[in-house]
């Protein structure tokens, strides 16, 4: 990972300066400084997938793999951008959330109309284009024709499971079914598989391997288990989390009212009283400490937070025994047997 990020932040710096103009027309400015704010941070973990499967299946060291690799932290902030409009987030990694950005600058400088609809139309905007991005970074990476064409159906696939699972959790907000099941549907469309599973995939393909039963196993034993067990630990960081370390507000998931894994469990093991109590603060835009502190308690108290905990180490130790299972190189194996372990046991 040390030598992954800076490689990784030095093709996405290349990519995007040669894309808007950070003089010329200064109305893109304030485009081109959201972009920038919303690539400048985060785990960079999709694309260290990527290169350790690259790596694992005999790939070599080349600026290329780099470059591809590089192109899902683009993906990735298309998705974050659209998913703070959704959920209605103010802050992005201790930042304000792009809508907001861009409402701010309409209420500054007292332009017509309405400061939040020109705010979340411009996010939508900025979400599309590094959607774009994404898929020309990818496209021009410098890859073999041949190794892009292989991996392409994998590439097409994780994004359509991507727009699919956003797709699923506005209908898992709006419809309140929230089981466990739900939940897990969710969490595995909207983050797991394209976290982990199928960016380990794309990095397994583009150095050739072959659809051999034994990546099929690496990519859901493994793969699938540590994003599961990925959104497991970002649900419960969602409740718990340490503001400096989220991003976010403390509680911030439950002004949201995110229906997640964590929720569904407290809701199945609580009482009628405390199920009451959490389905009525649940989704409270104006959820003071006081409020937090009450859901936090009744979370903990029903055990799902530590029945929550028992699952991460579970998924976590079948995707150890899978990856030991697997033919990768030895320094592939070592590196996403650490991935694995950073991306669920982040500190709370």
């Amino acid at each position: 990972m040390d030598v992954l990020r800076p490689q990784v932040e030095r093709s996405l710096g290349e990519f995007v300066e040669r894309r808007l103009p950070a003089g010329g027309d200064a109305a893109f400015a304030p485009l081109r400084a959201a972009a920038d704010a919303l690539l400048s941070g985060g785990k960079r973990l999709r694309p260290a997938f990527c290169y350790w499967g690259w790596r694992g299946a005999g790939g070599t060291d080349v600026p290329e793999i780099f470059t591809a690799a590089a192109s899902l932290e683009l993906l990735q902030a298309s998705a974050l951008v659209h998913d703070d409009v959704m959920d209605k987030s103010d802050l992005r990694r201790g930042m304000p959330a792009a809508h907001r950005r861009f409402e701010s600058m309409h209420e500054q400088s007292r332009w017509q109309g309405s400061a939040q609809q020109f705010g979340e139309g411009a996010a939508i905007l900025l979400g599309n284009l590094l959607l774009i991005w994404s898929g020309e970074m990818w496209r021009t990476s410098g890859l073999p024709p041949a190794s892009l064409e292989a991996a392409q159906p994998v590439h097409d696939h994780m994004r359509t499971e991507l727009m699919c699972g956003q797709y699923l959790d506005l209908l898992e907000q709006a419809n309140g079914e929230n089981t466990f099941e739900s939940a897990l549907r969710v969490a595995l469309y909207k983050s797991g598989k394209y976290s982990v599973e199928q960016p380990l995939r794309l990095g397994l393909v583009l150095a050739g391997e072959k659809r051999a039963p034994w990546m099929d196993d690496l990519c859901t034993g493994y793969g699938t288990r540590v994003g599961i067990a990925f959104q497991l630990r970002d649900d419960i960081l969602g409740v718990f989390g340490d503001p400096a370390q989220t991003g976010k507000p403390a509680g911030d998931d439950l002004r949201e009212g995110k229906r997640t894994m964590l929720v569904a469990r407290t809701l199945a093991a609580a009482s009628p009283g405390d199920a009451q109590t959490v389905r009525r603060l649940l989704g409270d835009p104006d959820l003071d400490e006081s409020g937090v502190a009450t859901l936090r308690e009744i979370i903990a108290g029903t055990g799902a937070l530590r029945e929550c905990e028992d699952l991460i180490g579970d998924y976590l130790g079948e995707a150890l025994s899978a990856l030991d299972k697997s033919p990768v190189t030895a320094e592939a194996r070592s590196a996403l047997t650490e991935l694995a372990i950073a991306a669920t046991s982040r500190k709370t």
